[in-house]
C-alpha cells in the first residue's frame, strides 16, 4: 500500500507512505488515494480529512518521472487527466480536506496540496512547479489553481522559472494558511480538524459547497447558490438544535441531520 488510512472519532488521516521515493505520486498512489477518498465520501460520521505524508523530507516530490519518460502524446493526455481527476476529487470532497505539508511539495505534490481546502505547512516545507525544467508544464491543475490562489503574476513567476518557494514566503503570498514546526504539524492539523468537526456537519458541507462552487460563478449565480443552500438548512434538525442551544446558552449537540 502506498497510502495509509487512520480513522479518528470524527476525521480521517490519509498518509502518503513511500518515503524512500519522497512520496512520489505514482499511478498506484493516485489510484489508492482516489479509492480512499471514495470510501470516505460514503461515511456520514467523517467530518474532515487530513492529507499528509510519512517523513519530514517530502510531502510529495511530484509525479514519478520514471513513469513519464516513454509516454506518447495520447498517453500523456491520459496521465494529465488522471491526475486532474484526483485533484478535482479532493477539491470537490463533501468534507474539508486539510493538507499537512511536511517538506518538499514539488510538481504533482504541489498540485495535490493546491487541491486541498486548507493548507498547513511545517517550517521546512518548500513548494515548486518545476515542470518547465523538464520540457513540460504542470498537468494536474497547477496552471489553473495556483493563479487562483496567489494571483496570476506570482503564479507565472513560479511556473516560468520553476523557482522554489520556502515556507515563510508561501505563508506571505497566501499559498498556505499556517506554519508550524515539523513536530507540531499533525497536532495542529488534528486540532483544526477537531474545531471543524465540532460545528454543524451539514452546515460545514454547505459552506464548503458554496465557496468551492461559487468562486467560479458570476456573483449573481454565486449569491443564488448561497441562498439555496442557506434555505435548505432550515429543514434540518441541526439548524433547530443550533439556534435553540444558542438561545438556551448551552453547547449544541449536532447529529448531522
Amino acid at each position: 500500500m502506498t497510502v495509509t488510512i487512520e480513522e479518528h472519532a470524527s476525521h480521517v488521516v490519509l498518509t502518503l507512505d513511500q518515503p524512500a521515493k519522497l512520496n512520489a505520486l505514482s499511478a498506484v498512489m493516485i489510484q489508492e488515494l482516489s479509492q480512499a477518498l471514495e470510501q470516505i465520501e460514503t461515511r456520514s460520521k467523517v467530518r474532515c480529512v487530513i492529507l499528509t505524508a510519512t517523513g519530514d523530507k517530502a510531502f510529495c516530490a511530484g509525479t514519478d518521472i520514471g513513469e513519464l519518460t516513454q509516454l506518447k502524446e495520447d498517453e500523456a493526455r491520459k496521465v494529465s487527466e488522471r491526475g486532474q481527476a484526483l485533484c478535482n476529487q479532493i477539491e470537490n470532497c463533501a468534507v474539508p480536506v486539510i493538507a499537512a505539508i511536511n517538506g518538499i511539495a514539488a510538481g504533482g505534490g504541489c498540485e495535490l496540496a493546491l487541491a486541498c481546502h486548507i493548507r498547513l505547512a511545517s517550517v521546512n516545507a518548500r513548494f515548486s512547479l518545476p515542470e518547465a525544467k523538464l520540457g513540460i508544464i504542470p498537468g494536474y491543475g497547477g496552471t489553473q489553481r495556483l493563479a487562483r490562489e496567489i494571483g496570476t503574476g506570482r503564479a507565472l513567476e513560479m511556473i516560468l522559472t520553476g523557482k522554489t518557494v520556502e515556507a515563510k514566503e508561501a505563508l506571505q503570498i497566501g499559498l498556505v494558511n499556517r506554519l508550524t514546526s515539523s513536530r507540531d504539524l499533525l497536532t495542529e492539523a488534528d486540532s483544526l480538524a477537531g474545531e471543524i468537526a465540532g460545528l454543524a456537519p451539514l452546515a460545514i458541507r454547505a459552506c464548503l459547497k458554496a465557496v468551492t462552487l461559487g468562486v467560479d460563478l458570476p456573483l449573481a449565480e454565486g449569491l443564488a447558490l448561497e441562498a439555496e443552500l442557506f434555505a435548505a438548512l432550515f429543514a434540518t434538525d441541526d439548524m433547530r438544535e443550533g439556534t435553540r442551544a444558542f438561545l438556551e446558552k448551552r453547547a449544541p449537540v449536532f447529529k448531522g441531520r
